[in-house]
């Protein structure tokens, strides 16, 4: 590569001497992250719409153990989250940083390791999810190693981007600057709390947290993921591409300001709005509520101020086909920030959570703002470092009218669907019965279903649209990788002007911007989740609930593994439609010994909180048959057949381990037992072996759906005596 040179000149200006230095811009990198955006939003999309199609066509589209709805499910959100949106804000932000700042960016073999390192973190992703390595918390599935190697190349890329900042030529750090330090401290903190886990094999570990507490760390990090990961890299992306493809300066600097710092502080505190009526103390959920509400003020602040920075160039908006994403993007991030907090209040949480609300909610803020704020920024950085023009305009602006079309054949439906959904879960008769079972519920969502997947092929081929224009775009044109600059020298001294306004103070150092970042972002989380930890009677003991035994942990973990929780929840809530279909409702003791917690988040299949309990309880035969064929036990259902499990062996030597790493994690299991546990596993596969011998079915007492009918037979079981004092729990045998 081109060695970098710097070059000093002197110029005089009046009676100023100012000193100039060249440099290079890294445009390669810049490229490498565009077509690795292009390339997983692809590949992320058709996961997404294979998986849709599974709830329309679940025997036809399934193709078998590796590639079911409960593994492509995450791989789809990992890959669009990571993938596709990671990829793009790193496109971003070395496009927008260098120029900002004025210099390259620090080291380009850190960048480069940045680039190479993420890519094979998602080819890692896209290989261990369909195998069933995962941790099974939602939007941080993949295991220990990957979790580390994340954490490695993240502080790769946080070094080269504060480095780069520390070396500026420029003293002011613009308002994209901010969120992208944001972003970088506040993502570190959420991904290392939440990843905090014991390994017990190579590809296999347990959260430390279990339970409610579980569940409050991973909504924590699950919200601020789409706060931090989402949300502030892209608004910092707004902030630079949006003026810059209107030409125009950003509308308001104080609302930058307001729109920031208000941001930052609030959002962290809002992830117990995704647990509402659940068994979280009641004083975290009303926590969660009051800064969830409060959020659409700083949201809507900076929607408004990316919006009126167009004022006075509507007319350019309907002629340039890239202000049309832009302003899409920034219309749906206002659509999602007033939904948001409109879902946090209890009586609407109350109809959307479990449904397929929540489902497009999220789908507008992620096709909505990050797809078409990442196309729109495709369109307009690629032919500029490729020194060419965009290959197709027209193309350009058909994919532009696809994909707003499939976000409103995708998203719309789906309103329509979770509010039915909801309201058909609650409806009762006359005589006071349940009118509907779930299993009606999920047949009536099958053409909602099969519209959202019409919606997402359209979008898809927008999206496939767009790579062939670029392709082209980039075949015309040729690559400036180290495009030449000049910039005066940054001057050590400087003094504060009449009228300058207070928050320049910060924002000409770096280091205590980050600091104090970090210091607003902590606050939410301390209060949240200190008393939480630390105070007994947050999380009651019930005396009656006992660890899982050796047969029924396995059976959890291959519950785990196959995502049974993308479908399933495992949270029943205090309304009378829910403890009539399912049972009593959930209380925080129950959950002690979960590591990992699965309350879920969506209901395609009913709860399963009291699977093994009183009128809910079914015969191991059912259960067998249902794992096997369910379609033939449940018609119109969507699950997949598990067929796989009456197969394959449960691996039995994992068992002592897995009995050691649960008594690291405080579960009471008697010193020792892990030298008995082998024997009581296999004691009670062949209890089950022996039910289901009875029904003529004949199934080794090795094989794995042996130990997921004993994990499903336990369930709820654990409660159904009245014991709820707090006496030390002991094993149940």
């Amino acid at each position: 590569m081109e060695t970098i040179r710097q070059e000093a000149a002197v110029h005089v200006e009046g009676t100023a001497t100012v000193q100039r230095e060249q440099f290079y811009y890294d445009n390669a990198i810049v490229r490498n992250f565009a077509f690795a955006t292009a390339v997983w939003g692809v590949v992320g999309m058709l996961a997404g719409l294979w998986a849709a199609l599974m709830l329309v066509f679940p025997t036809s589209v399934n193709l078998g153990e590796y590639f079911s709805f409960g593994r492509i499910r995450p791989l789809h959100t990992n890959a669009v989250i990571f993938a596709f949106v990671g990829n793009g804000i790193f496109m971003g932000y070395y496009y927008s940083i260098q120029r900002l700042l004025k210099t390259r960016m620090w080291s380009d073999k850190l960048s480069k390791i940045h680039f190479w390192g993420w890519q094979l973190i998602i080819v890692a992703a896209a290989i261990t999810l369909p195998l069933g390595y995962t941790s099974g918390k939602e939007y941080a599935e993949l295991e220990w190693p990957i979790d580390i190697a994340i954490t490695v190349i993240w502080v790769v890329f946080g070094l080269n981007m504060f480095i780069t900042i520390l070396k500026r030529r420029e003293r002011h750090l613009y308002v994209a600057i901010w969120f992208y330090i944001a972003t970088f401290i506040t993502v570190a903190v959420l991904h290392i709390v939440n990843s905090v886990e014991l390994p017990v094999s190579f590809m296999k570990s347990y959260p430390v947290y279990a339970g409610v507490q579980d569940a409050l760390v991973q909504w924590w990090y699950g919200h601020n993921a789409v706060a931090f990961f989402l949300t502030t890299p892209y608004l910092g992306l707004m902030y630079y591409f949006l003026p810059k493809a209107a030409n125009r300066p950003v509308y308001s600097y104080k609302l930058s300001i307001i729109h920031f710092w208000a941001l930052i502080f609030i959002y962290i505190w809002a992830g117990p709005h995704h647990l509402l009526y659940s068994a979280l103390p009641n004083w975290a959920q009303s926590l969660g509520i009051v800064f969830s509400f409060t959020l659409i003020f700083p949201s809507w602040g900076g929607m408004i101020n990316g919006l009126l920075t167009l004022r006075g160039a509507w007319d350019k908006v309907r002629e340039d086909v890239v202000l049309k994403f832009l302003v899409v993007a920034v219309t749906a991030y206002g659509m999602a920030t007033f939904e948001g907090p409109m879902m946090s209040l209890k009586n609407v949480n109350a109809i959307s959570h479990f449904t397929d609300w929540t489902v497009a909610h999220v789908h507008v803020g992620g096709l909505g703002w990050n797809g078409m704020l990442t196309f729109g920024i495709l369109y307009w950085l690629l032919p500029k470092i490729f020194r060419t023009e965009l290959y197709s305009k027209k193309l350009a602006n058909a994919h532009f009218w696809i994909a707003t079309l499939g976000i409103l054949f995708w998203a719309i439906p789906m309103y329509w669907a979770g509010i039915m959904q909801s309201l058909m879960w609650k409806q009762f008769t006359p005589s006071g019965q349940l009118k509907y079972s779930f299993l009606e519920t999920v047949t009536y969502m099958k053409p909602f279903y099969a519209l959202r997947g019409f919606g997402g092929a359209l979008y898809v081929a927008g999206a496939i649209l767009m790579v062939y224009n670029l392709v082209k775009t980039v075949r015309s044109g040729k690559l400036l990788a180290n495009e030449a600059a000049e910039a005066p020298a940054l001057v050590k001294e400087y003094k504060k002007h009449k009228g300058e306004h207070w928050h320049r103070w910060i924002e000409r150092r770096p280091t205590p911007l980050l600091v104090f970042t970090l210091i607003v972002v902590l606050i939410g989380g301390a209060v949240e989740m200190i008393p939480t930890f630390m105070v007994q009677s947050n999380i009651p003991t019930i005396a009656s609930v006992k660890p899982y035994t050796p047969l029924e942990l396995q059976g959890r973990d291959i519950y785990v593994r196959e995502g049974c929780y993308v479908c399933h929840s495992q949270m029943i809530r205090p309304f009378r439609s829910e403890t009539e279909r399912y049972g009593e409702y959930s209380k925080a003791g129950e959950f002690v010994y979960d590591h990992p917690f699965q309350w879920g988040s969506k209901r395609i299949g009913p709860d399963l909180a009291r699977e093994g309990a009183g009128n809910n309880r079914k015969s191991d035969t059912w259960h067998f048959n249902h794992l096997d064929d369910p379609q033939s036990i449940s018609t119109g259902s969507v699950m997949p057949s598990y067929a796989h499990l009456v197969r394959r062996s449960l691996d039995v030597g994992t068992t002592p381990v897995k009995i050691r790493a649960m008594q690291k994690l405080g579960v009471p299991y008697p010193e020792g037992y892990e030298r008995q546990a082998v024997n009581d596993l296999t004691t009670q596969a062949k209890g089950i072996q022996a039910n289901l011998k009875k029904d003529s079915i004949n199934v080794p007492a090795d094989r794995e759906i042996i130990a997921v009918i004993a994990y499903l037979q336990r369930l709820g079981t654990d409660i159904s005596r009245k014991d709820t004092t707090k006496n030390p729990i002991a094993l149940n045998k």
